[in-house]
């Protein structure tokens, strides 16, 4: 009789979960980092004051227009670099025709962007490393054989593990905004949730098209954002459970998934000339480029299409894993 429901087994699932102390190790990790990446923030605003006598962002801006503008003119510089500066150049034009700060100093405007900088390898690593051994553990210490002979349906196991990993999914990409915002408050201050933030830049090429751009408040900007990060952490941790199903070694799971998450990391500034890499999950993770205006990776990728290439991805490692899980042998 399979009489077992699936509460107790996520219940089960999520306190395995916590005993390995994978989640807390992540906390430290947050805890130690953030604190060196807000003191460079630090300095750079120091280092700005020291070089324009204020600490006035329309000069640094313009400064920023500036260098863009002389590396433009350059022949040294690779036509794909050119491509990227140009629409640089008119996003920081536009911030400073409409008198906004983009980078207003305060703790607000740092956890922006230092999740936009975290999307593509950091937060995907953190949560690899609590998917990659929730089977493949199970192997290794013997569990799962006793875990398969209760009267339960395999996919019901399999089912507590993916709600059990969402829950601490959803827990890391909140920790990690929630730290950003409060260590960084203590250094540039806790205001700035109403500043104005521009979105719906649309890049086709090097061309910006402004005819959708529109201001948000931070706090709905910090928002959205969280949502994307959210997703494109959720599509690493379906991967990497996927992964931790179909192989054994929790070692070897691991390191297939850090190979591919660091090569999706230097893949996304080398591929602008091979195509078909747009449909890799590893470069379509950066979601949040799309907000504020940074060219994507491949020319022709929006945020439609990436959202929808990682659904893909997630839906077919959803499938792949419990045909696997439901039908492997166990005993060999």
């Amino acid at each position: 009789m399979n009489n077992i429901g699936l509460y107790p087994l996520v219940q089960n699932e999520t306190i395995k979960i916590w005993k390995k102390k994978r989640f807390l190790v992540i906390l430290l990790i947050l805890a130690a980092l953030i604190p060196m990446f807000t003191y460079a923030q630090m300095k750079v605003a120091q280092n700005n004051k020291k070089q324009f006598g204020s600490q006035d962002w329309r000069l640094v801006t313009q400064q920023q227009i500036n260098d863009y503008t002389n590396r433009l003119a350059s022949n040294r510089v690779p036509e794909e670099w050119k491509k990227y500066m140009r629409v640089q150049v008119k996003v920081l034009q536009y911030y400073l025709d409409k008198n906004v700060d983009p980078k207003a100093p305060n703790g607000v405007t740092f956890t922006s962007t230092f999740v936009a900088n975290a999307i593509g390898l950091f937060i995907p690593l953190m949560v690899m490393v609590l998917a990659s051994d929730l089977v493949s553990s199970e192997h290794s210490t013997g569990t799962i054989k006793l875990l398969l002979t209760r009267p339960v349906q395999r996919w019901k196991v399999l089912a507590s593990k993916y709600i059990a990993l969402i829950f601490y999914i959803s827990l890391t990409v909140f920790a990690t905004m929630a730290l950003a915002y409060l260590i960084s408050g203590l250094v540039f201050g806790y205001g700035g949730w109403n500043l104005p933030s521009f979105t719906g830049f649309k890049i086709v090429g090097s061309e910006v098209d402004l005819t959708y751009v529109h201001p948000v408040p931070q706090w709905l900007y910090m928002l959205m954002q969280l949502g994307l990060v959210w997703f494109a952490a959720l599509i690493v941790g379906l991967m990497s459970l996927m992964v931790s199903v179909l192989v054994r070694s929790t070692a070897a799971g691991m390191g297939i998934m850090l190979a591919v998450l660091i090569a999706g990391s230097i893949l996304t500034n080398m591929v602008s000339s091979w195509e078909t890499a747009k449909y890799l999950f590893m470069v379509n993770l950066t979601l949040t480029d799309y907000l504020s205006g940074r060219m994507p990776p491949i020319e022709g990728m929006d945020l439609a299409f990436s959202m929808t290439v990682l659904a893909v991805w997630g839906l077919a490692s959803l499938i792949v894993s419990f045909f696997v899980f439901t039908r492997k042998d166990i005993l060999n």
